[in-house]
């Protein structure tokens, strides 16, 4: 594998629109882990991804392992360090399990970063070029909030397995049942501190040329015990970032649990999209993935909300699917319970019919039943 490093002095500012165009989608999510051979069994097992490729020791990588996962577009690489002084484990240590890169599609990598860099973003990556027999692939990396990090990767001119240093890793799958139809990844969600919002909010506007698309207050996302805010970011096309900050509760919110347990700012959730959720969902809770339990009193209240909707409402509740309505149309959407041992990370499954919002009218089902686990482990 060859790297070479890519001469920023003539590049110039594309402007912020064109900043926002030039990341052309979700490319892929690292997460650092304690264990990377279990967490991508987890993923394989529970929620029917497929084992892609390999780095590590024999193949020329030696101070970490990773796994690489896939299914529909989206792509997971799941890495775990292999000795004491590894960054990787140094990571996990302070934060436990977690998304350490959320990665974007481009054309053009060294336009991006330098746009990004020159306002004001750390960069955690230089410019740089891996190579090897496939072809090449193109990658940069800045600091977000935390120790996240975003990368941007062209692998336009790659044909070997997803990057220098992977190797194929197709493994059978015994028994595991039907496809869990993971399309796609619809957003990505962070947690910021109390009073930090508005300023990640303009720094994704300034730094990556993305536009607010919708805000939530206070008021519109609280229980009886706890509150947060709300800004979802865009990039006008598919890569969607919703940001939240904790707001002044009677008791400590889910963000703010979040905060102390991952030691600071970082990713709190992937929402993944289907095209039949029921199908889906069915699939994962057989596989063993478990899911956040909706109140009681949630699908009485919710035939009304959404009376005008032909849905298979007995499903929805035996699999406690949540329903949501706007404009443009509905949303069906699920909640896994966290992913690790720290409640720093969990996924959501969600179907999009017409509707382009996160859920507003479920917030406070989705959030009661939150409190109910942070209740169980002492923390609300």
């Amino acid at each position: 594998m060859a790297i070479a490093h890519v001469d920023l002095n003539d590049l110039r500012d594309p402007g912020p629109a064109r900043r926002a165009d030039l990341l052309s989608g979700f490319d892929h999510m690292e997460m650092w882990v304690g264990n990377a051979r279990a967490t991508a069994q987890l993923l394989v097992s529970g929620f029917g991804f497929e084992f892609a490729g390999y780095a590590g020791p024999e193949t020329g990588v030696f101070d970490r392992v990773s796994y690489l996962v896939e299914q529909g577009s989206i792509r997971f690489v799941v890495t775990a360090g292999l000795s004491s002084e590894s960054e990787v484990c140094r990571h996990v240590l302070c934060h436990g399990d977690g998304v350490r890169t959320v990665a974007f599609e481009t054309p053009d990598v060294e336009t991006v970063f330098g746009a990004a860099v020159d306002h004001g973003a750390p960069a955690t990556e230089e410019p740089r070029v891996l190579e090897d027999a496939t072809g090449t692939v193109r990658r940069a990396a800045i600091l977000a909030y935390g120790e996240t990090e975003h990368a941007f990767v062209d692998r336009s001119g790659y044909g070997g397995t997803f990057s220098p240093g992977f190797t194929d890793l197709r493994l059978p799958q015994f028994g595991l049942g039907r496809p869990a139809e993971l399309r796609s990844v619809d957003h990505v969600v962070g947690n910021v501190e109390e009073g930090r919002l508005d300023e990640w909010v303009s720094w994704y506007r300034n730094v990556l040329g993305f536009d607010q698309m919708m805000h939530f207050d206070a008021d519109q996302i609280s229980t009886e015990y706890s509150a947060l805010r709300s800004t979802v970011v865009w990039n006008g096309g598919s890569v969607c970032m919703p940001i939240n900050e904790p707001a002044p509760g009677r008791r400590k919110s889910q963000i703010q649990e979040y905060l102390e347990s991952y030691g600071g700012p970082g990713v709190q959730h992937i929402a993944m999209a289907t095209t039949d959720i029921v199908r889906t969902v069915d699939e994962l809770r057989r596989r063993g993935v478990r899911f956040l339990v909706p109140p009681a009193t949630y699908y009485e209240d919710t035939r009304d909300r959404c009376s005008g909707l032909t849905l298979p409402w007995e499903d929805l509740e035996r699999l406690g699917i949540l329903v949501d309505v706007d404009r443009g149309g509905y949303l069906l959407q699920v909640f896994t319970e966290n992913l690790s041992d720290r409640p720093t990370l969990f996924a959501e499954i969600i179907q999009r019919e017409g509707a382009t919002g996160f859920g507003e009218g479920n917030f406070k089902a989705l959030f009661e039943a939150i409190e109910r686990e942070q209740a169980l482990r002492g923390n609300l």
